[in-house]
């Protein structure tokens, strides 16, 4: 199966089959570091400013959000 294959297919997975594939490559990849962006950085910088002053977003918003930012 291609990696295009697994990334079309993960959609259609439920929330319980895509936690465990999560953890499997969370497990392999436990040394991963990720590049940290000034894009990044300010993202973070203003999710914590919102936490601090705002009412904050659902879970369910919180990861619709974080899976538009990851997939770019």
């Amino acid at each position: 199966m291609s990696m295009t294959e697994i990334l079309d297919e993960l959609p259609r997975l439920d929330d319980s089959e895509r936690q465990i594939i999560l953890r499997h490559l969370v497990a392999l990849d436990a040394g991963l570091e990720i590049d940290e962006t000034p894009e990044m950085l300010a993202a973070i910088d203003a999710g914590i400013r919102s936490m601090e002053t705002g009412p904050g977003v659902s879970l369910q918003e919180a990861r619709q959000r974080l899976s538009g930012w990851i997939t770019k």
